[in-house]
């Protein structure tokens, strides 16, 4: 986190996706690791806050950056590894998409554990479905 930091001021949110990315959406940190990490973060001087736009701005002090300095071994190993993530994962499908896809399927078999379909729903289903293709070919 104080990497990113030192990259370029981050927001909360900011710092959660970078992490998503730099990893190629193997993980995405919970919010509640990753804003009590940034508390600790100011409490032991690596970092400053402050506000813009009503969000919380997270800056590296010059106490972060003689840290991360000290630390660059680990830093440089972390962000290989995430590297080798990110690599290892770059032929699969984006989490978004897989999700929408396990959405989909989830759906589907809900409504067709409810009993029979009408001749009308199972049209709407099929229609549906059929435009949803389409749209996945034509992005």
């Amino acid at each position: 986190m104080l990497q990113l930091i030192a990259d370029k001021p981050r927001h909360g949110y900011e710092i959660i996706k970078a992490i998503e990315d730099l990893v190629g959406g193997a993980y995405s940190p919970s919010p509640g690791v990753v804003y009590p990490t940034l508390t600790m973060l100011e409490e032991l001087g690596h970092v400053t806050m402050t506000e813009q736009d009503g969000k919380k701005l997270h800056a590296l002090t010059d106490q972060g950056r003689a840290y991360l300095a000290e630390n660059r071994a680990a830093v440089d190993a972390l962000q290989a590894r995430m590297a080798e993530i990110a690599a290892a994962r770059a032929d699969t499908p984006p989490p978004t998409v897989i999700r929408a896809i396990e959405n989909l399927k989830l759906a589907l078999r809900l409504k067709l554990q409810q009993g029979g379909l009408s001749d009308g729903q199972a049209r709407t289903i099929a229609t549906t479905l059929d435009a949803a293709a389409a749209a996945v070919e034509q992005a």
